[in-house]
């Protein structure tokens, strides 16, 4: 008995259901709507000689403050 008890691996607690499907979904929701947000409203003001150069800055600029702000998450 004893030895079978010590050969049995103690199975990682189970997280709960936010853990593990609310959560992610919250995250990717709200990362998805700010790189929205931020490439739409780059594209409305086109002002000349910018071209493609604001949108991608608008989103290089918005990753690295979200990196900033919850990098030690």
């Amino acid at each position: 008995q004893e030895l079978m008890d010590a050969q049995t691996k103690p199975s990682a607690p189970r997280l709960p259901r936010f853990e593990r499907h609310v959560r992610p979904c919250l995250a990717e929701l709200l990362g998805t709507a700010l790189f929205i947000f931020t490439g739409c409203l780059a594209a409305l003001e086109e002002p000349g000689g910018t071209g493609r150069l604001q949108p991608a800055l608008a989103h290089g600029l918005a990753l690295a403050a979200t990196v900033a702000v919850l990098g030690d998450i």
